[in-house]
This record gives structure tokens, sequence and C-alpha cells, in this order.
């Protein structure tokens, strides 16, 4: 079988840069050389582009934009279907057959680089340009999820026009504690839990550092769950995962350090509460036009509801994340679990 040439795309103007280089480290050094020829496109803090030819160890470590490193861009152009790059020798060009964005967040897993790959007619390894963006959009993946039968918090949402006294009336009328977010960001950046009308307004003008726009949503009692879906006509799901936490949030620090908080996989809950938490995944999934891959998170309530939280359509692929972790509980492998996302991205 002919190797196919697949673009990993690490980096971005996101705050979660750094979660990207860890993951695409980890991507990097299990997708097989047999099988692929690897075109590593690296993204800035300040948005440069860049292919890069020097060692996986110095992603990791952020040190590779300092050396082996060509400016380079995916060209727009369908003739092209791949990378434009400038090098000493000057313009080359590499067709890719399909590229693999190993980003989070804005800029990069909220369908800016989806849109960029499908206008060249490159497949993109995970969720499309529509599904990445509705996902990362909190106010409206709650309100196709719910007209399509599943639970979701109550919520309102902000806008800067919003004067102070309305927002305490608007809030009062939710209850409190509430969570006060960004409509558009992701590992927990600008969340703040607020458990009294004094720290509402503070919590409010840290969500707009993130965002144009700000949600509000009752606190739902119980914990988290989440669960892993692959696959586009026919999918494949996980096992469920469950996050016990000692604070009031699963904050960036805790995502990625697991100081005090714990991951339980699989979740310590019943087979039947499990079945119900993957089909509402499914459901998710599918209302929300997600395909390759996705990780769907919920709340399991005391009463057992399951209420949907968000969608991740680029999960975490660092050696602790839950994505993967999922998907080894039944029987997927690393390595296998790559093969399985480039070949679901190949029978769209």
């Amino acid at each position: 079988m002919d190797k196919r040439t697949i673009a990993i795309i690490f980096g971005g103007c996101s705050p979660e840069y750094p979660v990207s280089l860890e993951g695409s480290h980890a991507v990097i050094s299990n997708m097989d050389a047999e099988k692929y020829d690897l075109v590593l496109l690296g993204i800035t803090k300040g948005g440069e582009w860049y292919r890069y030819y020097g060692g996986v160890e110095a992603i990791e470590d952020d040190t590779w934009y300092k050396g082996h490193c060509v400016p380079a861009f995916i060209s727009p152009d369908r003739e092209v279907h791949g990378v434009v790059e400038f090098g000493p020798d000057g313009v080359t060009k590499t067709r890719i057959d399909a590229a693999f964005p190993v980003m989070h967040g804005q800029n990069g897993e909220d369908g800016t680089i989806q849109g960029l790959c499908e206008m060249a007619g490159i497949p993109v390894v995970g969720c499309g340009t529509l599904s990445s963006a509705l996902c990362m959009d909190k106010d409206r993946a709650h309100k196709l999820v719910a007209l399509a039968g599943v639970d979701v918090p109550a919520a309102m949402v902000l806008t800067s026009a919003d004067n102070e006294e309305s927002i305490a009336s608007r809030v009062a009328g939710l209850g409190y504690p509430v969570f006060v977010k960004p409509v558009r960001a992701g590992s927990s950046f600008g969340v703040t839990k607020v458990s009294s009308p004094a720290a509402l307004m503070d919590a409010v003008h840290f969500a707009f550092q993130f965002d144009r726009e700000v949600i509000i949503e009752e606190a739902i009692s119980g914990f988290e769950v989440g669960c892993a879906v692959m696959g586009n006509d026919e999918l494949v799901i996980g096992r469920v995962d469950e996050i016990e936490i000692y604070g009031d949030i699963f904050d960036y620090e805790e995502k990625y350090t697991l100081k005090t908080a714990k991951i339980h996989m699989p979740a310590r809950i019943s087979a039947e509460t499990e079945e119900r938490i993957r089909a509402a995944a499914a459901k998710i999934y599918r209302a929300l036009d997600c395909r390759v891959m996705a990780r769907v998170d919920m709340f399991l309530t005391p009463e057992g509801r399951i209420v949907f939280n968000e969608v991740n359509t680029i999960p975490g692929f660092t050696p602790h994340s839950r994505f993967p972790n999922m998907m080894r509980g039944i029987g997927l492998e690393f390595p296998a679990l790559l093969d399985s996302l480039i070949d679901y991205t190949f029978s769209l």
C-alpha cells in the first residue's frame, strides 16, 4: 500500500499552545513510519507558519522554531493540495493527502484551520468546519443539543452591551452558584464559579478577556463524565470516564497536571448508567455534525440525570489524555487509534 502523506499541524495562537506541543509530540512519535510520511507544520504563538524538519523532542520542549524551519503555509489552491514553502532554493510545493491539526481552542479547534483545509480540498483528521465552530460555541451547541432531546444547563448569554444592573437581575433568576464562562474558549480559560452577587462582575469581566460573549450557567450538582466517540456513519464509542475534583473547577492546571484531581477510567458507575451516557454521547455527536472523532463531556447528577456540558472536537492527545484512555478501555491502543482516525478521514 502506498504511504499516505499527512501534515501534522501544531502550536497556534491560542492559550492552549503548550498542550498542542505535548499532544503533537505524542502523535508524531506514535505514527507508523511504514504507513505515513509526515509533514510537520508548526505555528508559533505569534502566528508565523513554518515547515519543521528537526527532531520531535524540540516540539515538546518548545524550541522547535529556533532551527530547522522554513516559512510555509497550506495553500488554499486545490491544484497545490498541500504545503507551499519558501526555502533557500526558492519556492517548493508538497502535496499532502490529509491534514491532522493537533491544536486546541481558538485559531485551531474552532473551524478556522478546518475551513482553510476544506477550501483547499484537503481532508481533515477530525470534525469539519461547521461542527468545529458549533462545538466551540457553548451557547449554540447547547441549543442544538437541547433540540435533540438531551438536557442542558439553564443559562444566559451576555455581550458588552449588557449593564451591571440587568446582569445581576438576570443571574438572580438562575440562582447561585453559577459558572461564568467565555462562550468560545477551551481548557477552562476564563471560567469562574460564583457563589454570591458580590463576586459576579469580576468574573464577568475576567471571562470577557477571552471572548466577546460570556455565558452564565447554573451549577449542576454531581460530577463530570466523558465519552470518546469515533466514526462517521457507524460509531465506535469508548468507555466512560469520571472526573473527581477537590475544588470548584477542573481548571487548566488540574487538567494537565492532575495535582489533586483524579480521572477514573472506567467511571465508578453502573453498567446501565454507562450505557445511557454512551447513548447520550452518540446523540450529541450526531446533533452537532461531528465526524471522525470527538470527546463528549456531560454531568451526571445524584438523581441519575445526564446533562450536556461540551464537546471537544480535537480532544487531548497527551500521554495522560482522556480520549486515548477511553478508547484503550475498549482495546484500542494509541497507534491503532491513530490509524483508525486516519482511515475514518478517508472514508468520508
